[in-house]
């Protein structure tokens, strides 16, 4: 077994772990660590897979917490987004605009700490734009969780319906460009589609003990868990794009 594989594994479970309570994280954990060892368009769509799979548990985990309306105003605009974002993949310069979507992840986090008050209008065209933004920032980078749960932010759900309609709204955007990665001839080492043996029980015990984490959270902690994660988020993505 290569060295690789025992790694991502480990790997797999605590980024599944961290990105099924914040919502997002799962493939801002991975894909620096995995670009060590493959090159962009792999890397993409090994974290896509696991990360599609992570949606599911997400639901499956979650499920009381469906707000269909929501979902479609965010994922409709977040798939087509997500989509036009993957075609451009191979030819997108990306460390510019990672380098903005930090900073302004991270002024948006410290604007909050300031005037704890205030959020994004609860409207109708914030979840459209929201939607649209972290479809295209997945399709492109393979992160969107961050800017998918800075707008989610706005309409101050309950956990368990956060966490849900994040997974929701990730999973339509995953599977069309996973689809895309797909059509463009992507494809996996023989090693990582054996080590998905691994991987994907791997992720589901990180979901698992997110779901008896957050259970234990008040809802003000929670969202304070995902202020302080969006903020890490922007910092890496500032200094190292």
């Amino acid at each position: 077994m290569p060295v690789e594989i025992p790694a991502i594994a480990a790997l797999t479970l605590v980024a599944s772990a961290v990105g099924t309570m914040t919502g997002f994280g799962t493939s801002t954990i991975m894909i620096p660590v995995l670009l060590f060892w493959y090159p962009l368009p792999q890397t993409l769509l090994l974290v896509g897979i696991v990360h599609w799979v992570g949606d599911i548990w997400k639901i499956i985990l979650f499920r009381k917490g469906a707000t269909w309306n929501l979902i479609l105003l965010f994922g409709i605009p977040s798939v087509l987004a997500a989509y036009a974002g993957a075609r451009l993949t191979l030819t997108t310069e990306s460390t510019i605009l990672l380098r903005i979507l930090g900073a302004a992840l991270i002024a948006y986090t410290i604007f909050l700490l300031f005037h704890s008050s205030w959020k994004l209008p609860k409207r109708n065209m914030t979840a459209i734009t929201g939607g649209a933004l972290s479809g295209l920032m997945a399709g492109i980078f393979g992160v969107g969780g961050a800017v998918r749960g800075a707008f989610l932010a706005a309409f101050d759900l309950p956990k368990h319906v956060y966490i849900f309609t994040a997974g929701t709204i990730a999973l339509m955007t995953d599977s069309i460009r996973l689809l895309t990665y797909g059509i463009g001839n992507v494809n996996l080492p023989r090693e990582l589609w054996y080590g998905m043996i691994l991987f994907l029980p791997l992720s589901f015990a990180g979901a698992w003990c997110a779901k008896k984490i957050v259970g234990q959270l008040p809802e003000k902690a929670f969202r304070q868990v995902i202020a302080i994660f969006l903020a890490l988020v922007g910092l890496k993505f500032l200094l190292f794009p």
